[in-house]
């Protein structure tokens, strides 16, 4: 059966409203040494808006990226509770949704695909001696 639309654009609007407040929380709130510079990239609410996956991208200015990422889900894991009630406060919901912190790499790898393409590029430029 197809999902109805006005619950699409309902639980969209619900994920974007997850995105800002948890993104503000981080940048202002929040007082974990192990959470490094970062944002909210995306936030995916599941079909029954019980849970939610909340990626997150760490700057990569930092030296050791892995870690960093590593450090940052950890603190996020560990403010998580605060984090929902917060939310529910914010948001003045009954259910605010099971949070899941995931790092999103997607910038990354985004980048060394673009290095690549650009290498092969100047490959194909380059003249043939």
């Amino acid at each position: 059966m197809p999902e109805h639309r006005a619950r699409k654009h309902h639980q969209d609007r619900v994920a974007e409203t997850l995105r800002e407040e948890i993104g503000a929380m981080i940048e202002g709130e929040l007082s974990d040494p192990r959470i490094a510079f970062c944002y909210v990239s995306e936030v995916a609410l599941n079909p029954g808006a019980k849970s939610a996956r909340v990626y997150v991208a760490v700057d990569t200015a930092v030296p050791d990226i892995a870690k960093a990422e590593e450090d940052t889900i950890a603190g996020l894991e560990a403010a998580k509770g605060y984090i929902r009630y917060e939310l529910k406060e914010r948001m003045g919901v009954r259910h605010v949704p099971e949070l899941t912190f995931l790092a999103d790499r997607s910038g990354r790898f985004q980048a060394r695909i673009e290095e690549l393409m650009g290498r092969t590029r100047k490959r194909r430029k380059a003249p043939v001696e």
